[in-house]
């Protein structure tokens, strides 16, 4: 069995997050850690799976491929938005030129960017 902490070395991990009526809704994202405890992930602001947090800070999380297959078993996170200042630092020393690519095709998007904090169940 691993603990939330331990997802931080994978390259994606699958979060699921909570429409109004209960259904699940899993996404693969990346993931970084600045102090080993919580995780942060990176989304456009409009996503969905940002407003649905939004409205429910329940979440699970499993290690899963590129393609969102969980490799894992799931653990019960809470999820909240944040600012914060480095994430784009974390995610540049993680993922390298992946997230370089992505800066440049977004780079006239006029996207808004969130930062979601997920923290283990018992820490609400």
């Amino acid at each position: 069995m691993y603990t939330l902490n331990d997802l931080n070395t994978r390259r994606y991990i699958s979060l699921t997050t909570f429409k109004r009526d209960g259904t699940p809704v899993s996404t693969p994202v990346w993931v970084v850690s600045d102090d080993g405890e919580r995780l942060l992930v990176w989304s456009a602001a409009k996503t969905w799976k940002v407003r649905r947090i939004r409205r429910n800070p329940d979440a699970l999380v499993a290690p899963s491929n590129f393609r969102g297959k969980e490799r894992g078993d799931r653990l019960e996170a809470t999820a909240r938005l944040i600012e914060h200042p480095r994430i784009e630092e974390l995610l540049h020393q993680k993922y390298g030129w992946q997230k370089r690519a992505l800066d440049w095709l977004n780079r006239d998007s006029g996207t808004e960017w969130a930062t979601i904090e997920l923290t283990g169940r018992a820490s609400r």
